[in-house]
C-alpha cells in the first residue's frame, strides 16, 4: 500500500470516527431509550442505552462505501451482501429488543434467524482443520459448528457488556490486531471492516469510558459479537488473506472463558442458568471493590496480551497454533480461582 493510499484510508477512518461521535452526542441528548438501574446494575442513575446505534450506523456507512466505491477490496458479492445484510438484521432485531425488552426465548429466535441468513448466503466454516484449503462439500456438522460458533460468540459478547468501556475497549483491541494481521496477509476487506469498527467504537467510547454517559445496549454488543464471529469465517475461507480461524477465538479468549466458566459454575451449583445475574468473573471483580476503570483496563490488557499471542501464532506451523492457547488458559484458570475465592469470602456467591 502506498503512502497516498494509506492517507486516504486514514482520512476515511477519521471521518467515520467523527460521524460516530456526532451520532453518540445526539443519542445522549435525544434518546428516550434509558437503562434504569436495578439490583443487577453496575450503574446508579438512568443512562441512554442506544449508543450501539452509532457503531452500527458507522459500520454500514463504511460498508456502503466499500460496496459502491471500492469493489476491488471486496470479497465476492454474494458473501459481502450476505454478511452486511445479516449484520443489519441482528442490529435491527437487537435494537427492537432494547426498546421493547423482549424475553430471552425471543432473543434466541431472532439470533437464530440472523445466523441462518449468514449460512444461507454460504458463509460457513469449511476449513475444519483450521488451515487454508480448497472449499469442500459442506456437511451437516459444518453448518452445526458455524451455528454454535456464531450464536456462542454473539451471546458471550453481550454478556460481557456490563461495565463502562468493557465491550467497546475490547472491540477496539480485537479489531486492531485482527485488522493488522489480515492486512499483513494480503486482505483488504477484513482490514477495512476492522478499522471501520475501530472508528465507530472509538466514537462511542469517548462518551462511555471512563464515565458512562452512554451505553451501547444489545444493539451494540450483540452486533459486535455477531460481526466478529462472522468476519472470522469470512477471513479464513473467503477473503484473500485466508487468515487462521483461530485468530478471533484467541483475541476474545478472555470473553469466551468468562462466559463458559460462569455458565458451567452456575450449572454445577444448580442455579437457574436462564435467570439474569451478576456473577460473571468481571462482575465479581467489580463487586469486590474495584472500579469500572480498573476492571475494564485489566480486561483490555489481557486482550492486548492475547493480541501479541496472535502475532506469535502467525509465525508457527498450523497444527501447533493450538499450543498458543495454553498459557492464556492457565492464566484464566488462576485468575478465576482467585476471583471465586475472594468472592466467596465477601459473600458475593
Amino acid at each position: 500500500m502506498t503512502l497516498f493510499t494509506f492517507s486516504k484510508h486514514l482520512i476515511f477512518a477519521f471521518g467515520l470516527f467523527l460521524f460516530s461521535s456526532i451520532l453518540c452526542w445526539k443519542i445522549i441528548h435525544r434518546s428516550k431509550i434509558m437503562d434504569t438501574p436495578n439490583h443487577r446494575s453496575s450503574h446508579t442513575k438512568p443512562t441512554p442505552t442506544a449508543g450501539g446505534l452509532a457503531i452500527v450506523a458507522t459500520f454500514f456507512l463504511g460498508m456502503s462505501v466499500l460496496l459502491f466505491l471500492a469493489e476491488e477490496t471486496m470479497i465476492t458479492q454474494k458473501f459481502s451482501l450476505g454478511f452486511t445484510f445479516a449484520c443489519l438484521l441482528i442490529a435491527g432485531m437487537s435494537f427492537y429488543d432494547d426498546y421493547k425488552q423482549k424475553p430471552l426465548s425471543l432473543r434466541l429466535i431472532t439470533q437464530t434467524v440472523a445466523i441462518l441468513v449468514v449460512i444461507s448466503f454460504g458463509i460457513v466454516i469449511t476449513n475444519t482443520n483450521l488451515t487454508v484449503s480448497e472449499p469442500s462439500s459442506l456437511r451437516f456438522w459444518n453448518y452445526l459448528i458455524t451455528f454454535v460458533w456464531i450464536l456462542g460468540l454473539t451471546n458471550a459478547y453481550n454478556f460481557m457488556d456490563g461495565l463502562n468501556g468493557m465491550a467497546g475497549g475490547n472491540a477496539v483491541v480485537t479489531s486492531l490486531f485482527f485488522g493488522f494481521v489480515s492486512f499483513n496477509q494480503g486482505s483488504n476487506f477484513t482490514y477495512i471492516v476492522c478499522y471501520t469498527l475501530i472508528a465507530g467504537t472509538l466514537g462511542f467510547l469517548i462518551f462511555n469510558f471512563p464515565k458512562g454517559k452512554l451505553f451501547m445496549g444489545d444493539v451494540g454488543s450483540t452486533f459486535l459479537g455477531f460481526t466478529f464471529a462472522s468476519l472470522a469465517i469470512i477471513s479464513s475461507s473467503y477473503d484473500t488473506a485466508h487468515s487462521s480461524l483461530l485468530i478471533i477465538p484467541l483475541l476474545l479468549f478472555h470473553f469466551i472463558y468468562d462466559t463458559f466458566f460462569t455458565f458451567l459454575r452456575r450449572l454445577i451449583t444448580k442455579e437457574n442458568i436462564f435467570q439474569a445475574h451478576r456473577t460473571h468473573l468481571y462482575q465479581l471483580f467489580n463487586r469486590m471493590g474495584f472500579s469500572h476503570t480498573i476492571v475494564t483496563l485489566f480486561y483490555c490488557t489481557v486482550a492486548l496480551s492475547q493480541g501479541f499471542g496472535v502475532l506469535w501464532m502467525m509465525t508457527i506451523p498450523d497444527m501447533q497454533k493450538f499450543l498458543v492457547f495454553i498459557p492464556y488458559l492457565l492464566f484464566q484458570i488462576i485468575y478465576s480461582s482467585i476471583v471465586i475465592c475472594f468472592a466467596k469470602k465477601k459473600n458475593l456467591l
